[in-house]
């Protein structure tokens, strides 16, 4: 996700301060309803778009606004050049006001094109919602778009890291990306397909999070995204975002959550 690697040499004071108040067990795992979101429009009560701040000095864009679009029922966040405070590139990421627990996490998704950049489709929750860090991600990285990341953060633990390759290129067209979020399991789907499964309850999160979409880009992160190299606007495309509580029903005909044991 975007909040990366090494960021836990960035915020790990702040997470160990947040965590030391809240016990390492299951916080509100019930939260959210099951919702399916197609971008016929864009229901700003529903979506947070970031806008105007960073992520910090591994981010050489700053969050924008104007960087979101929809557009024959799609979202799009796009990273273009553009002068913001100290940052001369702007970009695009959107998150649900709400948080969501155990349950089944899809996106249909284009990822953007480009060395340097992130497209990442991912939940989240830390220190600035007054809770340790857990994360829960998929990251295509531009570097190599013929593959995409899966990963994990407990308390501000990573280090859960698995290439699956994505056929045909995540950029040169539309993939279905899925996780299946329970107490003692954890699957990672791509095109319909597990690619990862993760039963060690150390390494499943254990905190409600907000959903994220997100491309951004970086100068200095070279040995994991790539070397970064501007050749004009790019977009990362989600045709649909969904959440399907456990036991609830599947909302559409191609989602995970209809076929799941």
């Amino acid at each position: 996700m975007t909040y990366l690697l090494n960021k836990l040499t960035i915020i790990l004071g702040t997470v160990i301060a947040a965590s030391a108040a809240v016990p390492a067990v299951a916080q509100d795992l019930s939260a959210g309803k099951s919702f399916l979101e197609t971008f016929d429009t864009f229901d700003r009560s529903f979506w947070y778009v970031s806008d105007g701040w960073n992520n910090g000095g591994h981010q050489n864009c700053t969050w924008s606004r104007k960087q979101i679009n929809t557009e024959n029922g799609a979202l799009n966040l796009n990273y273009s050049e553009g002068q913001s405070k100290d940052r001369k590139y702007l970009c695009g990421e959107v998150q649900t006001r709400g948080r969501y627990g155990h349950g089944v996490y899809e996106v249909r998704m284009k990822a953007a094109t480009g060395s340097g950049l992130n497209s990442a489709f991912f939940s989240y929750i830390g220190p600035s919602d007054k809770k340790p860090w857990d994360e829960i991600d998929f990251e295509v990285l531009g570097k190599n778009a013929n593959q995409v990341q899966v990963n994990q953060y407990i308390n501000g633990k990573g280090g859960n890291e698995k290439l699956i390759p994505v056929a045909g290129g995540a950029d040169q067209g539309f993939n279905d990306y899925a996780f299946v979020w329970e107490q003692d399991r954890l699957r990672y789907f791509l095109n319909g397909q597990l690619v990862q499964e993760v039963t060690d309850k150390s390494k499943i999160p254990t905190n409600a999070q907000k959903i994220f979409l997100s491309l951004w880009g970086t100068d200095t992160l070279k040995s994991w995204m790539g070397t970064f190299a501007y050749n004009g606007q790019t977009t990362m495309t989600i045709d649909r975002v969904s959440f399907t509580a456990l036991g609830d029903k599947c909302q559409f005909p191609e989602s995970v959550a209809c076929n799941i044991d």
